[in-house]
């Protein structure tokens, strides 16, 4: 029987997952402008400072989370219409990413109330680009339907909160062991040299089975799983949370706070690309382009002190600075005012308690079948649950300071945190 011809096909050679085939809506979609975007959106954000291999980008991601996708749908049997909107899905879900990634995503969130993934299902459901142009062409709900996808319903896949896409479609997206981590951490493990965070991806896929719309692995998968939360966690203490990287990080997401006009003169830094963020930085002058310039040259504050553990009201004042980044910058001011150093060379790294990666509870609903059942084995105590919410940084919060100001920083500030707040 002759073949059926389906229309234009190119083939993309990956180091990570080899050849990936575009047809159809991947290959349109891929074509467009937002999608295109990506390719100035360094996956790791500023870890290239750390690693200098790390400058693979969020298209590179994207595309590797599309490729697990539809192993996953064949692997699943998920039909046609399935298969093609979870796989708009994993190709889609970041298009809404701020530059730098993951570093601006708290400055993003004060500026527009919400994250990358409520921006990734405006483009998606709404047609809005970024950054905005008034240039003629398709928008990306209109190529979706093209191919016959319901916008709304890979929007819904995207950014799931307070909506109710099909659990299993849902959970290879978004699941304790899901098409997005799979390609980062070997993607990310890869780019970095860093051996910690190699998964047994291929086993994963050949076990992931659907029991009652849910996602669970047959038993023979069982070391892969257990070798895929030991991966994710070290990756995170390892490269995500490398105090340099954190650095870097907190450098960035400054001088993007310390633009003249913020938060409103903000909202066009956050649309573009890891350049144009930099040059706008520049541009701007006074201590956004200063750090924007430490950022350039590697000249990166130095932790001075750090907190593993904190009293309960010190715990609260941190916090506080988390919620209110108004206040934590006064406050990060003031300390700086104290050793006569400059606005932004005082700088608090409170990640370790706004880690939003999810620690536990997903990890709790991971199913394994054996004999015929489905088993949880990461609800009960054990190391690998032990593993499961183990906090992705070690460190509740730390205070960086410019290097200059390093000394004097050390003899005023001491090491309690209540001394700070």
């Amino acid at each position: 029987m002759a073949s059926v011809r389906r229309g234009p096909r190119k083939t993309i050679f990956d180091p990570v997952h080899g050849v990936i085939s575009l047809e159809g809506a991947s290959l349109d979609l891929v074509g467009h402008r937002s999608f295109q975007r990506l390719w100035g959106i360094r996956q790791t954000g500023l870890a290239h400072l750390v690693f200098p291999g790390a400058n693979h980008t969020r298209l590179e991601h994207s595309l590797g989370v599309y490729a697990v996708v539809r192993t996953m749908a064949d692997r699943l049997g998920l039909d046609a219409e399935s298969a093609d909107r979870v796989a708009a899905g994993g190709l889609l879900h970041d298009l809404g990413h701020t530059p730098l990634s993951h570093t601006l995503e708290p400055t993003l969130r004060e500026v527009t109330g919400a994250g990358h993934e409520s921006r990734s299902r405006a483009m998606i459901v709404e047609g809005t680009n970024l950054p905005p142009s008034g240039e003629a062409g398709p928008t990306i709900p209109e190529l979706l339907e093209r191919h016959r996808i319901v916008p709304r319903s890979v929007g819904e896949l995207v950014d799931p909160a307070g909506r109710s896409p099909p659990p299993l479609l849902r959970a290879i997206l978004h699941g304790a062991i899901d098409a997005d981590r799979i390609d980062y951490l070997q993607r990310d493990a890869y780019y970095t040299g860093v051996a910690h965070g190699t998964i047994d991806a291929a086993r994963l896929l050949d076990t992931v089975r659907a029991t009652r719309s849910r996602l669970v692995f047959a038993e023979k998968g069982r070391q892969a799983v257990e070798g895929f939360l030991v991966g994710r966690a070290l990756m995170y203490s390892s490269v995500y949370y490398h105090k340099t990287v954190r650095a870097a990080e907190v450098m960035a997401q400054a001088a993007v706070e310390r633009v003249p006009g913020y938060p409103e003169t903000a909202r066009s830094l956050l649309d573009g690309t890891d350049g144009d963020l930099l040059v706008a930085l520049q541009v701007a002058g006074g201590r956004s382009a200063a750090l924007a310039q430490g950022l350039r040259e590697r000249r990166l504050h130095k932790r001075v002190v750090g907190w593993k553990k904190l009293a309960p009201s010190e715990r609260a004042g941190l916090r506080k600075l988390v919620r209110q980044p108004t206040v934590r910058r006064e406050r990060e001011d003031a300390l700086a005012d104290r050793i006569g150093a400059p606005p932004g060379a005082v700088l608090f790294d409170l990640a370790g308690l706004d880690a939003r990666e999810p620690r536990g509870a997903d990890w709790a609903e991971v199913g394994v079948a054996e004999d015929g059942r489905v088993v949880h084995p990461f609800r009960p105590p054990s190391v690998w649950r032990s593993l499961a919410i183990r906090p992705p940084s070690v460190w509740s919060a730390s205070l960086y300071v410019e290097p200059r100001f390093r000394a004097v920083a050390e003899r005023r500030f001491g090491r309690r945190a209540a001394a700070l707040l």
